[in-house]
């Protein structure tokens, strides 16, 4: 389902610095307001793409106008047909829909070209046979001028001829370029007479053999912003350093009308990474399970995870739009979710590390059912049936030999209730050859039975259980953060050693059995989970924590 503007209600409020460029660029014609996100297909999307997604699609969505989709796809090296497709299908999920705007920068490949022609014409292009090695030496500092090239003079034909000659194939990669000609003294560093066209003989996933020359992005993108009409072209504020080369080229082309580029901050969540360097590389030394590992931020791993793509679009809009570096907690992120999982999540009594139970009083071979309710927020969502006998599961701290007073769970000579059942007195345990406990033994009051309306006493702790005949055996993925900060490591962060903790043959109330891929549970104390997509079948289910019960949010 697409979102509409009912969903950038803070994106509203925050954008002013944005929304007051938009009605000065459009006036009273706000409504033909177009705007774009343009990923290159170089890796998966993660929260801080969607980000620029969420403002860029917001803002049309908010003024009535339109968005397009539209593919980076000017570096052949680094891009593959698979992220195309994994950022068509991450966008729509979260419901951005582009409708019939979907377009790669490889359609205006031949556009790009001819603009480039039409520089080396003005004399404004000039084809450059120094080494990418000898271009950096040359490029100067933030402190020092750079050094012209001493191809800088060539004739408009010598560069028309040997430009055509690089399209052709005729020189190998690296051997020269196309640099913009502007101003090698300039104080702006991207002025300096910028590559604008590479020679590559990789193989295009659009446009196979057809092209050995590709351009650059900052000389590619704002033709592709022209030439579709885009009104207002936001990006982060990495790109502001970028924005008089993108008007340069828009000048230098003579197109009308002329797009704006707009920057805002980049989006950063505490104890995360976004850097595709970095994620690639934890994939590709499989120090997590794919791009869509459920600890990584990218939009497949959330998904993957069990998070909803509302839950997501809330903490997008949350989070706001700023000029100013924004740093977001993670607990919002999980607050978030945990928010929408509240109503949603049917609750389910599962143990993750069972303990054996024996109700030594209870009558042998005597099964009842107990009716339970599928979520104490929203009785709407009525109640099951729950299998109940003499040998059940409990979580194995829900015992403690020895306990402290504060302790309100089973310890020898203490009662609790088992919810949604009876009160049971611990009366003794048994232990293995090495004197751990194997079985707690407990004695039950028949005259506590839940809904009896039984008041001759209260205890203070209730625990859950599993009927032991019944149990639906699983195993549990318990996930943390990937990696903390850490200002001391070159790349920021350090990666979590708990960041997944595996509990196997855990066992669950029988309702699990028919758990869908699409369906959310509370696992009563343990928090909310979900089938793992990707590793769970039907004989061996495998679930996902998708959040804790707790939050350290503030807000």
């Amino acid at each position: 389902m697409a979102l509409d503007k009912s969903h950038f209600t803070n994106l509203m409020e925050t954008g002013a610095f944005i929304h007051s460029l938009i009605k000065s660029d459009l006036g009273e014609d706000t409504h033909l307001i177009k705007t774009r996100f343009p990923p290159e297909p170089n890796g998966y999307l993660h929260i801080g793409n969607m980000k620029a997604v969420f403002i860029n699609y917001g803002m049309a969505a908010l003024y009535g106008g339109t968005f397009n989709l539209r593919f980076d796809d000017t570096n052949p090296v680094r891009e593959d047909a698979e992220y195309v497709e994994s950022i068509k299908e991450d966008i729509m999920w979260m419901g951005f829909d582009w409708g019939d705007r979907l377009f790669f920068g490889s359609d205006y490949f031949d556009i790009c070209y001819e603009g480039a022609i039409k520089l080396i014409k003005k004399g404004k292009a000039f084809v450059c046979d120094l080494s990418a090695e000898k271009l950096r030496e040359m490029h100067g500092t933030l402190t020092a001028p750079g050094k012209e090239s001493p191809y800088r003079s060539r004739s408009v034909k010598e560069n028309i001829d040997l430009f055509e000659r690089m399209k052709n194939g005729e020189f190998p990669d690296g051997a020269r370029s196309l640099r913009a000609k502007i101003d090698m003294t300039s104080p702006n560093m991207n002025m300096r007479d910028p590559v604008i066209y590479r020679i590559s003989h990789a193989v295009h996933h659009n446009t196979g053999n057809k092209w050995r020359i590709y351009p650059m992005y900052d000389f590619a993108h704002p033709i592709q912003d022209a030439v579709e009409k885009i009104t207002q072209s936001m990006c982060s504020l990495e790109f502001e350093d970028h924005r008089p080369l993108y008007n340069w080229v828009i000048d230098e082309l003579e197109f009308d009308p002329k797009p704006r580029q707009i920057e805002f901050a980049k989006m950063y969540v505490t104890n995360t990474v976004m850097g595709k360097r970095y994620l690639r590389r934890l994939v590709e030394t499989r120090q997590v399970d794919g791009w869509d590992d459920p600890r990584m931020v990218t939009i497949s791993g959330m998904r993957r995870r069990g998070y909803a793509s509302e839950a997501l679009v809330k903490f997008l809009d949350i989070t706001g739009v700023s000029k100013s570096v924004n740093n977001i907690e993670f607990a919002m992120l999980e607050h978030c979710v945990r928010e929408n999982l509240k109503p949603r999540a049917k609750a389910v009594m599962a143990v993750l590390d069972p303990l054996k139970l024996t109700i030594v009083n209870y009558p042998e071979g005597q099964t009842e059912n107990f009716e339970i309710e599928n979520n104490p927020e929203n009785p709407e969502m009525g109640v099951r049936s729950v299998p109940f006998s003499r040998e059940l599961y409990i979580e194995r701290e829900d015992y403690m030999e020895n306990a402290p007073s504060k302790y309100h769970r089973l310890s020898e000579g203490r009662e609790v209730r088992l919810k949604g059942a009876y009160f049971v007195t611990c009366t003794g345990v048994l232990r293995d050859g090495n004197g751990n406990v194997t079985e707690v033994l407990c004695s039950y009051d028949p005259e506590t039975r839940s809904g009896s309306g039984f008041t001759g006493r209260k205890v203070k702790g209730t625990i859950q259980w599993v009927n032991r005949a019944d149990a639906v055996r699983f195993t549990a993925n318990l996930y943390d953060v990937l990696v903390h900060d850490d200002p001391e490591s070159p790349d920021g962060v350090s990666l979590n050693p708990d960041s997944l903790i595996v509990m196997e043959n855990c066992a669950a109330e029988p309702s699990a059995a028919d758990a869908g891929f699409d369906d959310r549970f509370q696992f009563i104390r343990n928090g909310y989970f979900c089938l793992d997509s990707k590793t769970s079948k039907p004989d061996a289910p495998v679930f996902n924590r998708i959040v804790s019960l707790k939050s350290s949010y503030k807000g």
